[in-house]
């Protein structure tokens, strides 16, 4: 396909999932749960990080979260006591267990008490135009408080060439701006532009048969190659194309 071809091609795709009926089957639900702000965001958060495997169970597990949280996550975080970590005992989402979700809950009050909540601790300060460095300084900061090396997995590490697949989704729904009602684009320090597309076995798929991808692995480098060829497309909105090879991945075979 020509370039003009293409963009036609997938703008259309992205027309046809990245609207409200695409919530009903995504994690992205969790967050919608609520209207408050950091609710939103740490559900969201949340929901992002156990976001791999099967998709039922991931939004079964998320809500499961949410409750062990009184459905008042920001509340929960904020003013917890360590007693009230015991009744998070239990919680299991494949390798990802109480142990880190108790740690999950000391590292995010240490967020908002001390790095200025979510949307700052994630938030580009090296005037790049990648989310690279910010997620990699956000590891630095989660983990300034005592915890056991096994939790560190948890958040992955663009400078370690990791693709941070379930970081950059989370970004997309907090600060790409849609219309449409799925994204939230609450974060409005940041900048769409600079966004990633989550890369994943179903994106990476169909990003190599478009011509969009040509690296194997599913990694930064393979990000940042995809990246260059989808801000051809838009420069200003380059990630709503998740939607785009997703859905053609997902509910197309594409």
């Amino acid at each position: 396909m020509k370039k003009s071809e293409l963009k036609e091609f997938l703008d259309e795709k992205v027309i046809l999932y990245n609207n409200p009926k695409f919530i009903d089957s995504d994690p992205i639900q969790i967050p919608h749960l609520f209207s408050k702000k950091e609710d939103i965001e740490i559900a969201g958060f949340l929901a992002a990080i156990i976001s791999w495997g099967n998709r039922t169970m991931i939004i079964r597990n998320a809500s499961k979260m949410m409750e062990l949280l009184d459905n008042s996550p920001h509340d929960f975080i904020l003013n917890h006591q360590e007693n009230d970590l015991k009744s998070l005992e239990g919680f299991v989402h494949r390798t990802f267990n109480y142990i880190d979700f108790q740690q999950f809950i000391k590292s995010l009050q240490h967020i908002y008490i001390n790095h200025g909540g979510l949307e700052n601790a994630l938030s580009i300060k090296d005037n790049s135009n990648t989310y690279q460095t910010a997620i990699n300084n956000f590891k630095t900061l989660f983990f300034e408080v005592e915890h056991q090396q096994r939790t560190q997995k948890h958040i992955s590490d663009p400078l370690k060439n990791s693709a941070a697949k379930r970081i950059n989704m989370y970004l997309r729904w907090m600060v790409r701006k849609d219309e449409k009602g799925v994204d939230f684009g609450l974060w409005n320090t940041h900048n769409p532009a600079n966004l990633s597309c989550p890369l994943d076995v179903h994106s990476g798929n169909v990003a190599r048969k478009l011509k969009l991808l040509i690296r194997k692995q599913n990694d930064w480098k393979a990000v940042s190659e995809l990246d260059l060829n989808l801000r051809k497309l838009d420069k200003t909105d380059p990630v709503k194309y998740d939607f785009a090879l997703f859905g053609l991945g997902v509910f197309e075979k594409f």
